[in-house]
């Protein structure tokens, strides 16, 4: 009962919190980060007792439709990447929401959002992942809608249609997987009829429309438009809940469901190469035009999401080791930048690039971890994000195919792009002109300083996790290939 328990105590914590609206700001603060770090015990808990133990059906509809939950290796590698990482953004939420107000409304669908995000990581069949992934649009949405302001509004029906579009085509290649493959997920695939164009066809469906949530081209607007929401709620959006269920629910299709020998070869896996090669150079040329902070590293994440989803759809096991290795590495560095452009808003109220010129030496803790993170995702060795780069140019090297061979220019052009668009930032903060210096110089003395513990904690531990990550690269993406193949 692990599994079941960290699911629905967040949504059950979220629930009665809005029930009970504590207007005492210590006791909601104890209250949500109480409810946050049992959950992620529960989930840690079950992912080391249940990890290898058979599907447990919880509600049987007939024929292959079940609710069921599992842990694998998968599983294992996204439970335990959510699970550390939402209580430190609960943390870092506490103080940030301060300045924004309504927090019993948002402490509410954030700690829900837990439990859903969970019940992706633990669902056992496409029937339970399908469920999930839907209501993880309807609990996040009005995360993103929290301002409730014309902007907040207009982001919301953008992020609905773009979601519900994308679940609508994830429904047609489920239909499929229930209709030719069996009743859970399984390595290496389900669907045991001959390839066929009809099936090809659902499969580039499924992966457009759980796509969605990856924001591949063409359904990445959504993103941008989200930025608009709180950055505790854009931090996971875009680093490990939402885009990364996304990415997750592809996995599941195309290695647990479809699997690779029906795909391999052809043209279902040359259109979606194609697209994610597209989506990868894409993303980052609109990054470094853009001068908005969030949306900066809205175009980033789009980028990035589709350097995961190549190493999936090389369909070779060393894209996929390099793939998930990379789902982990980005999540931490993301959400460290997202972090601090949120702890720059909050004290400075600054969103644009230009508008940040001179202010390091004013909150030393963030931009240095700022700072950390940015070579990180460059790719920097030897911090995180070089090796997961390098294993993933190697898989595409190693495919010996044209669009593999594609993915691996497609890594290097990003990787110049992805150095201008960030050290840009990093630059301007450290080394300003000597008109900016005079203005910086007018910012209040009270705004002159990092924000609290509860932002700064969280930045810190997570520029030491990411150093980790960077330093034992190798036995990491030795424990994520192990979790998936061994």
């Amino acid at each position: 009962m692990w599994m079941l328990g960290a699911i629905l105590l967040p949504i059950a914590g979220g629930g009665l919190l809005s029930l009970w609206r504590p207007q005492n700001e210590t006791a909601r603060q104890s209250y949500v980060l109480g409810i946050a770090c049992l959950t992620a015990v529960l989930s840690l808990a079950a992912l080391f007792t249940q990890y290898g133990e058979e599907p447990t059906v919880f509600l049987h509809l007939g024929g292959h439709l079940s609710v069921a939950l599992q842990v694998d290796g998968l599983s294992c590698i996204f439970g335990a990447m959510v699970s550390l990482l939402w209580p430190l953004a609960c943390l870092y939420a506490l103080e940030y929401m301060t300045a924004e107000g309504g927090e019993n409304r948002f402490f509410t669908f954030y700690l829900a959002a837990f439990g859903v995000t969970l019940g992706i990581a633990f669902s056992a069949n496409i029937v339970t992942l399908y469920f999930f992934y839907e209501l993880l649009t309807l609990v996040t949405l009005p995360l993103v809608m929290h301002a409730m302001d014309g902007k907040a509004r207009y982001a919301g029906r953008v992020y609905l249609t773009y979601s519900m579009s994308g679940a609508s085509l994830g429904f047609i290649s489920m239909v499929f997987l229930l209709q030719y493959g069996g009743s859970f997920f399984r390595l290496g695939g389900t669907v045991e009829a001959a390839g066929s164009d009809l099936l090809l066809a659902a499969y580039v469906l499924g992966f457009f429309g759980f796509g969605v949530k990856a924001a591949v081209v063409p359904g990445y607007k959504w993103l941008l438009r989200a930025s608009v929401a709180p950055t505790p709620v854009t931090a996971l959006l875009h680093a490990v809940a939402v885009v990364k269920s996304g990415v997750f629910a592809v996995v599941r299709i195309t290695w647990y469901g479809f699997g690779p020998e029906l795909l391999r070869g052809t043209w279902a896996q040359s259109v979606v190469l194609a697209a994610v090669l597209f989506t990868i150079v894409y993303g980052s040329s609109k990054a470094l035009g853009t001068k908005h902070l969030k949306r900066r590293l809205a175009w980033s994440t789009i980028s990035n999401l589709s350097y995961i989803l190549l190493g999936v759809a090389l369909l070779t096991p060393a894209g996929l080791s390099a793939s998930l290795t990379h789902l982990v590495f980005h999540a931490v560095l993301k959400i460290i930048l997202f972090f601090g452009v949120g702890a720059i808003h909050y004290k400075l109220h600054r969103d644009f690039v230009p508008d940040i010129e001179g202010c390091a030496p004013m909150m030393p803790v963030v931009f240095s971890t700022f700072t950390l993170s940015v070579l990180g995702l460059i790719g920097i060795p030897p911090l995180a994000g070089f090796s997961s780069k390098w294993l993933l140019a190697i898989a595409c090297t190693s495919s010996k195919t044209l669009l593999g061979s594609l993915g691996a220019a497609a890594l290097i052009v990003s990787a110049v792009l992805t150095a201008l668009y960030l050290m840009q930032i990093v630059l301007l903060a450290y080394f300003p002109r000597q008109t900016r210096t005079i203005s910086v110089r007018m910012v209040p003395k009270r705004a002159r300083q990092d924000p609290g513990l509860r932002m700064t904690v969280p930045l810190c531990l997570l520029t030491a996790v990411s150093l980790a990550l960077g330093f034992g690269a190798g036995a990491a993406a030795q424990m994520i290939s192990d979790l998936l193949f061994g």
